[in-house]
């Protein structure tokens, strides 16, 4: 039997946390509204980066593994998705105006990572892609069958399907085709 691997992060609750695709360097958030990025180097894990934007307590936190782009959603009602500047090697934000009216509870990319979803205690799911006409980050939402908090997310490989799971104790499997971008 593999022994475990023990590491001290941070003193205090993690609320979220994310893994890179080669699972070296992991995102954090320390019950607050910072996301800590560290590196595992030799035997122990190191703060590489600090991602200051939200406002109050980032409640999800997602890392695509091929375009390596962290998604980051908040009680602040806002969603930013972050690129790796490959000359300052700094995470720059990109602001993603979700529209909601309560906390975002769970966000995720979607399999082929030009869209991702936010779930929110608004009783509405977020399904955010990027319009290259106005380089920006657009959402469209998901209201018509959810009537309580939607509390988490999971794609299909499909790209088009979504399953939320909420808090009036039902499992719901939604279709979120976005016209121009799925096919």
């Amino acid at each position: 039997m593999a022994t475990q691997e023990v590491h001290q992060l941070n003193i205090g609750p993690i609320t979220a946390h994310a893994f890179n695709r080669d699972r070296t360097q992991v995102a954090i958030c320390p019950n607050n509204n910072e996301v800590q990025i560290y590196q595992k180097i030799g035997n122990s894990w190191n703060l590489l980066h600090s991602l200051f934007e939200h406002d109050k307590l980032v409640t999800s936190i997602d890392w695509a593994p091929e375009s390596n782009r962290i998604v980051t959603c908040s009680q602040d009602r806002n969603a930013y998705v972050w690129n790796l500047d490959p000359i300052t090697n700094k995470w720059k934000p990109t602001l993603v105006l979700l529209r909601i009216n309560r906390a975002a509870t769970c966000v995720r990319w979607s399999p082929n990572e030009d869209k991702f979803a936010v779930a929110s205690g608004a009783r509405a799911i977020a399904i955010c892609y990027f319009e290259s006409d106005n380089d920006w980050w657009v959402s469209k939402h998901l209201k018509k069958p959810i009537r309580s908090t939607v509390l988490c997310l999971d794609w299909h490989p499909n790209n088009v399907l979504l399953a939320a799971g909420c808090a009036d104790f039902k499992a719901r499997v939604i279709s979120a085709f976005v016209k121009g971008v799925d096919k």
